[in-house]
């Protein structure tokens, strides 16, 4: 860990990524028991897939945060939420499997996805994404790190990269639809956006309904390393509130974000900023 990088931070927040390093670690062990083993997996609604694996790693998460900060809030994929959460300054925020069917799968581009949410705002975040070997963490205001090295997004080049629904990038003006490269499927959105951090993406959409626990952990390690996650206020999405999904997203950087959070505002028709 950068240590002599985050020295000035805020002493709760440091101890707090180091708490979170450490179980998204555990728990990518965990979860590792299960790849490729044909775990088993029941649907949740809206043919969703859940394996046991998935609830493994949230379990172990839950007991273990919970146990060492017991005034934060918690907010689950896999736990029934509660509005008790409301009440905590900070947040956990927790997808135990990002990219499941990919895991179940046997696709190796998922991760455990955790962060810490202070009023709305992602303050630390990782994601450890152990059949990669590789975990990406950020704390706010220190900077977005993988494996030890330090992120910055790239600058769209004349030939962008973009993923995400081909109904939005298809909604692009043609001039920037001519010179699009379209990225083939990625199956994690946390990793999909990780990976515009550490430059090996320009850009993504984010189809409606994403969650807060798709996102938080993700959006914290992009904003850190330079780029910017919007929705369709061109605002930058809370998290860990009463509304915990949303709309559709733009993530990236320069002009070609500010495009496409114009397409995203555009989808969504005069009643979205209400």
């Amino acid at each position: 860990m950068p240590e002599a990088e985050i020295r000035e931070a805020d002493t709760g927040l440091r101890a707090d990524l180091d708490l979170l390093r450490d179980a998204a670690a555990e728990g990518g062990r965990i979860a590792m028991r299960y790849f490729r083993k044909d775990p088993e997996v029941w649907m949740k609604a809206g043919s969703s897939p859940v394996s046991e694996a998935d609830y493994a790693v949230d379990r172990y998460l839950r007991e273990t945060l919970l146990a060492a900060r017991p005034d934060y809030g918690w907010l689950s994929e896999e736990t029934a939420d509660s509005a008790a959460r409301l009440d905590a300054r900070r947040t956990f925020v927790v997808d135990p499997i990002d990219g499941t069917r990919a895991f179940l799968e046997g696709q190796d581009i998922w991760c455990v996805s955790v962060a810490v949410v202070d009023n709305g705002v992602s303050v630390a975040g990782v994601l450890d994404c152990p059949a990669r070997g590789q975990v990406y963490w950020a704390l706010q205001g220190q900077g977005a790190w993988r494996n030890g090295v330090r992120l910055r997004v790239r600058r769209p080049g004349e030939r962008p990269e973009i993923g995400g629904p081909k109904t939005l990038i298809d909604a692009m003006p043609q001039r920037w639809r001519d010179v699009l490269e379209r990225r083939s499927y990625i199956p994690s959105l946390a990793y999909r956006i990780a990976m515009i951090a550490d430059g090996s993406l320009d850009a993504t959409f984010v189809k409606p309904n994403a969650h807060d626990w798709d996102l938080a952990a993700a959006d914290l390690i992009l904003r850190e390393a330079g780029g910017t996650l919007l929705n369709d206020r061109r605002e930058q999405p809370p998290y860990a509130g009463r509304i915990v999904s949303h709309g559709a997203l733009a993530a990236g950087s320069g002009a070609l974000l500010g495009v496409m959070a114009d397409v995203i505002a555009s989808q969504a028709g005069p009643a979205s900023g209400a």
